[in-house]
């Protein structure tokens, strides 16, 4: 292997890279425009995508053919448009095609509208992003140009506080070494600064904007993809080759941080950057009572032409007997056969029935989920009047499906946390400071304290902890606060009077500022000293190394020599490892892991604070033998590694740090609230582990009683003698193992996993034990091979295919993927850190996949996108990453704790008045129009209606519809204050309880025997009787079977409605009052003179509704039909079938059972304690520090001159703190 010289980064002698085909030729436009790929058959588009982006779903030119392909793939409009084709044929025709052809016009129109209106907003968002202004080189001088402008190959410039527009390798830059810091909250949610850095060739070589235009390097890589934190490449130039990685690479959306200027070569530009790459597709989202209504208007669509049919054929039957019976009538029939007068009447049953699935009930549908949006919007609790941010409702036809969420994604930073780090609580030489609660934020009287110029206010301050300090007796205290104002990678600036601290993460600055606040003010650094203000005297202490922090050492150390000549190391890092370098443990020590239970029980963040005094010898070996592993080519690190552990041994305990990362308000109580309602959250976050186990256990997603598994202990579950596949990897093979053993040895989900034995070390049953399952995005990738999931293909020929192509590999893959989302679901929380925004909607993918769980996504960035789009709801939080989430998001909210009333209230009334609404607009639609079926068998099967078509035409729209759009509207089962107290009444809508195929059953069934009662009630009244005004003619037959069906669909709504209002009153007076007064209209004389075919009933409603005899008839259809209803309301009563509303009595009347906080079972002095440490940091910045590679010696860059802009002033080199 050839090596490699690791401060250029040139490559020495011949190695074998991988073949890579993506190519870059910097500043050559054409070379790249050469290339072509091939999309489909023929047909090719460019290799090298242009850096305009488009996330919109249509244009001008494909709005109205997608969008209806879009909508036709709803089975009712298929279905209505079967129905107004069969309308076009005069002989079986009832109404004239344009009828129905308008109604279906406007529902169309009005999701069309729906969905233009939401791609208008994504086409405004695309416009303003891809004319975001930046610079290119063009020729041989920058030139400000548009983002969709840039070019793979371009050089770009960017300034302060710009974001990236592309992937691009960075060049060089106005800092020290070509250093470039970037925050890349908008890509793994982080607020953490990151530096990058230059090839020292580019470094040197590229210093001015005339070196720039003559650059014309090479760069070989590989072709764009998803892998965020990955990168693998060469850059050619002048005959040598340099490798590339990840750290030399601006990634599209990350932020320039206090970098004044740098430059980079365009590598990926739009859909090519890696961004774009891990930000989904728009997707077309159906809720699952959407879903279910598709299907069963094509069982309903089946039984329709089976009963049409089968009329049909009786009706051939009827009419050969009938010419045979009555010849005399044959001349009638002469045109015509039994046969033809069948297949007639086929068509003029279906078109007859097709009311069976009104057009109506989806118009009224649209209505109740836009007025629901607003319920939702207009909701004052949950608006934030900080901000003045309402709730939004983007979506207008998913509120149903907020009543069944079984699981939320959600992201970390920005929608758990605010991402603002508190210095609450120390513990110093055995007390405890920061415990009251009345503290000032002013210094002592009489202190006379010098230091409070340094800084605005006090963020922390105890007094008794500053009269401690400015007494200055204490030495461990003195130690202590010293210690923080030495041992970090802090830069600082000084703006007029102020110091402006610059923090790689916001643990540092709030540690730093803590000791400023108490007197020890950081004042400068260079590249071997620091210098402090100690109680208002200056002291410079000289740093002769500093021991960098990373994720496995969990901690950093900082080598002193003070003024006096003494040499002192200073640690600071996590308590597990802290605690076992100590020299002896004394009661100090004790107290201080009591005091760190303490805080890890209040969700702190901990630091353990520790010091020793190195002398002389001892240093000057320990200095030349890290000099010697400094310069090794192979194990540099393990070598320093080592040195560091000699180092950092035998230490004196100073004392303990507790910083809060705050929550947003109500974190806890929602995820509370959530978990009782059967919802599970699971945190997908690009952060660290340690960072997000602390979140985790503050918002009480993690409690101390749980068994918390993590990679290794995954690894460590396998089961002795497994006969799995040798050359499976471990982690296949284990999880594989646990799903073997839940599917095969014991039938309760939960007592599989224990069987598994899930841990060695306590065989003994713990199949009761809570679980949390933390794992990390490397991890997820050995999980998903790589990083894929197999799309599911929909088709019969694509399954085909895709059977035959099947491999054991494949099966195996999917086995994998099952056993993970098993074992995941089997655990209480679920925390994946460190993963990619596709990572996210991967996971939110494989479980809607293997789970058919309703999901929900909620974040506040652009990292979080992907996951929201594929869930099956997606919330975004108008927080401090930008509007990207809320852009693509289904609900947007302020707050995370909104989401319990969005769900729990919202949701679940949704729910209930959706599926109320869908099943009584069924039992209506049957009990009032199935009458037409049994009106066949007695009128030869002619397709003859029973009832006006008038009547037929107002049924479902002015006749019914108000009291069933009252209960769609209005409808609740209990207020929203209970139902956030009793949030287990969530679990209703995750098991379908109140509209599934049973529940569709029993409608049918109650439908069609209220219209047998009423049909066969009044042909039993008509048959042999005379009424005083009624002769038993038909017309007042089909006047009393309509009023019966009528009233007593108006009864059972009555019955059943739980939450009467003043509208819901109205609603049911209103529906009355229209059949009295449209029947008037529809059947006065005048009427009948102007149109005797369209108004064909003239008098008939006041004939009939007149006569008692006929009033009897409709009042004994109205107790027939009503009295099963009370009957089984009745039995439920007695058999203890208690409702909502008695369940919820019965819970409040019980003693509240005492609350148990949860804690740690583990004896404080064991080192098996729970650790709340955390520590966001990124390992390499003391490398930087003690390289003098991020100082500035001079007021300029002296190796690039000419690069800087005119209007750029360069300044003190530092780190920008991520609340700039």
């Amino acid at each position: 292997m050839a090596a490699q010289d690791p401060a250029s980064g040139c490559l020495h002698g011949k190695k074998q890279l991988p073949a890579f085909t993506w190519e870059v030729k910097a500043n050559d436009r054409n070379y790249h425009m050469q290339f072509k790929k091939k999309v489909a058959f023929c047909l090719t588009k460019k290799k090298y995508a242009g850096n305009a982006i488009k996330t919109a779903k249509y244009n001008i030119f494909t709005f109205l053919p997608l969008n209806l392909y879009e909508q036709f793939h709803r089975m009712a409009n298929v279905y209505f448009v079967f129905v107004i084709l069969l309308q076009t044929f005069p002989e079986i025709s009832t109404l004239p095609w344009y009828t129905l052809l308008f109604p279906l016009s406007c529902l169309l129109t009005i999701r069309g509208l729906r969905d233009l209106i939401d791609d208008i907003g994504r086409h405004q968002s695309d416009r303003n992003i891809n004319s975001r202004p930046c610079e290119i080189l063009s020729g041989k001088s920058f030139r400000w140009q548009k983002w969709r402008d840039i070019c793979v190959g371009d050089i770009v410039r960017l300034r302060k506080e710009s974001f990236v527009p592309a992937d691009m390798l960075l060049l060089c830059s106005s800092e020290p070494s070509s250093l470039c810091y970037v925050e890349t909250a908008d890509i793994d949610g982080e607020t953490n600064l990151k530096f990058r850095q230059a090839l020292l060739v580019t470094h040197q070589e590229l210093v001015s904007e005339e070196s720039m235009a003559a650059f014309d390097g090479r760069v070989i890589c590989e072709e764009p993809n998803s892998r965020m934190h990955s990168f693998t490449g060469t850059l050619e130039w002048r005959g040598e080759t340099y490798a590339l990685d990840s750290e030399r690479i601006l990634l599209r959306g990350c932020k320039l941080r206090n970098t004044n200027v740098c430059y980079g070569l365009v590598i990926y530009a739009g859909f090519d950057s890696k961004i774009m790459r891990n930000c989904g597709k728009i997707k077309q989202k159906k809720t699952k009572l959407d879903r279910m209504m598709d299907r069963l208007v094509i069982i309903i669509f089946l039984v329709l032409l089976v009963t049409s049919l089968c009329l049909a054929i009786a009706s051939g039957f009827w009419a050969r007997m009938f010419q045979e019976k009555h010849s005399y009538l044959s001349a009638l029939y002469k045109h015509t056969t039994p046969a033809q007068q069948a297949f007639f009447n086929f068509g003029g049953f279906t078109i007859l029935l097709s009311i069976i699935i009104p057009m109506s009930m989806y118009i009224t549908f649209e209505f109740i989920y836009l007025v629901n949006n607003f319920f939702i919007s207009w909701d004052l609790e949950m608006y934030y009047a900080v901000k003045d941010i309402p709730a939004k409702a983007r979506s207008t036809s998913l509120n149903d499906q907020l009543g069944q969420i079984e699981y939320i994604f959600s992201d970390k930073t920005g929608t758990l946390t605010q991402n603002v780090m508190s210095f609450k609580k120390c513990c110093i030489n055995g007390t405890i400071y920061g415990t009251s609660t009345g503290h000032e934020n002013k210094q002592p009287s009489g202190s006379g304290l010098t230091w409070s110029h340094h800084g605005e206010k006090l963020d922390f301050c105890d007094k008794t902890l500053l009269e401690a300090a400015w007494r200055d007796n204490d030495p461990v205290l003195r130690e202590f606060l010293r210690l923080l104002a030495l041992c970090h990678t802090v830069m600082v600036e000084e703006k007029g009077d102020q110091l402006v601290y610059q923090a790689a993460s916001p643990d540092e600055e709030a540690l730093v500022l803590a000791a400023r606040n108490l007197g020890y003010v950081f004042l400068a650094r260079t590249q071997d000293t620091i210098t402090i203000s100690e109680l208002g005297m200056k002291r410079t202490y000289k740093v002769l190394a500093m021991l960098d922090f990373n994720s496995d050492r969990k901690r950093m150390s900082v080598l002193v020599r003070d003024p006096q000549g003494t040499i002192r190391l200073y640690t600071k890092g996590a308590d597990t490892v802290i605690l076992e370098r100590l020299q002896g443990r004394g009661p100090n020590e004790t107290f201080t892991e009591m005091a760190l239970d303490c805080f890890a029980e209040e969700t702190l963040r901990t630091l353990c604070l520790a010091s020793k005094e190195v002398s002389e010898v001892e240093y000057s070996t320990w200095s030349r033998r890290h000099c010697e592993a400094s310069i090794l080519l192979q194990d540099r690190a393990r070598e320093l590694d080592k040195l560091y552990e000699e180092m950092e041994q035998n230490l004196q305990l100073l004392g303990a740090t507790a910083i809060e990362d705050k929550l947003q308000d109500g974190v806890p109580e929602t995820i509370q609230l959530l978990k009782l309602g059967n919802i599970k959250v699971w945190v997908l976050t690009g952060d660290k582990q340690e960072t997000a186990m602390n979140i985790g256990y503050a918002c009480k997603l993690l409690t101390d009683d749980m068994e918390i598994l993590e990679e290794k202990e995954i690894r460590s579950q396998s089961k002795p003698g497994s006969t799995l596949a040798p050359d499976t990897s471990s982690s296949h093979s284990e999880i594989l193992e646990a799903y073997w053993v839940s599917s095969n040895n014991l039938s309760s989900r939960g007592e599989a996993l224990c069987s598994g034995r899930l841990s060695q070390e306590h065989p003994e049953p713990s199949c009761h034990k809570k679980r949390a399952l933390i794992i990390s995005g490397d991890f997820l990738d050995k999980i998903l091979h790589t990083g894929e999931v197999l799309k599911e293909k929909k088709g019969r020929l694509w399954r085909w295919l895709a059977c035959c192509r099947a491999t054991d590999s494949q099966e195996q893959g999917s086995l994998v993927e099952k056993a993970f989302v098993d074992l995941a679901t089997s655990c209480q929380a679920v925390i994946c850190c460190r993963v990619t925004p596709k990572q996210k909607a991967l996971i939110v993918q494989l479980v809607k996949k293997h789970k058919k769980a309703i999901t929900l996504a909620i974040g506040d960035g652009a990292n979080d996108v992907n996951m929201i789009k594929t869930a099956d709801i997606g919330v975004g939080i108008s927080g401090l990453e930008g509007m990207q989430a809320v852009q693509c998001s289904d609900y947007a909210l302020a707050q995370f704790s909104y989401l319990q009333r969005l769900l729990l209230v919202h949701g679940r009334w949704a729910y209930l008045r959706i599926c109320k609404f869908l099943r009584y607009f069924f039992y209506k639609t049957f009990a009032g129009l199935m009458a037409q079926v049994w009106f066949a068998f007695h009128s030869g099967f002619t397709a003859q209606p029973l009832y006006e078509g008038w009547f037929l035409a107002l049924y479902n729209i002015f006749y019914t519809a108000c009291p069933v759009l009252s209960m769609g509207l209005l409808e609740q089962d209990v207020s929203a204050k209970k139902s956030l107290e009793f949030p287990e009444l969530y679990v209703i809508g995750q098991q379908d309880e109140l509209f599934n195929y049973r529940v569709f059953s029993v409608t049918l069934l109650h439908g069609v025997s209220t219209s047998l009662a009423s049909f066969y009630i009044a042909l039993w009244a008509f048959e042999d009787h005379v009424g005083s005004k009624v002769v038993g003619d038909y017309e007042s037959f089909a006047i009393t079977v309509a009023t019966s069906a009528l009233l007593s669909v108006l009864m059972e709504i009555i019955l059943d409605t739980k939450f009467w209002t003043a509208v819901s009153l109205l609603m049911v007076t209103a529906s009355l009052l229209f059949f009295c007064f449209l029947s008037f209209l529809t059947q006065s004389i005048d009427a009948f003179r102007i149109a005797p075919t369209v108004f064909c009933f003239p008098d008939a409603s006041r004939n009939a509704l007149t006569d008692p005899y006929v009033l009897l008839v409709v009042l004994l259809s109205l107790v027939v039909n009503t009295v099963p209803s009370l009957t089984i309301r009745l039995y439920r009563t007695i058999t203890g079938k208690t409702t909502i509303q008695q369940k919820i009595h019965l819970k409040a009347r019980r003693e509240p059972e005492p609350s148990v906080e949860l804690r740690a079972h583990v004896p404080r002095g064991s080192f098996h304690r729970r650790s709340s440490y955390a520590f966001s940091h990124q390992e390499g910045y003391a490398g930087l520090i003690t390289r003098g590679d991020s100082l500035r010696a001079g007021a300029t860059r002296s190796t690039a001159p000419g690069l800087l802009p005119p209007e750029t002033t360069p300044g003190l080199s530092s780190l920008p703190s991520p609340s700039e």
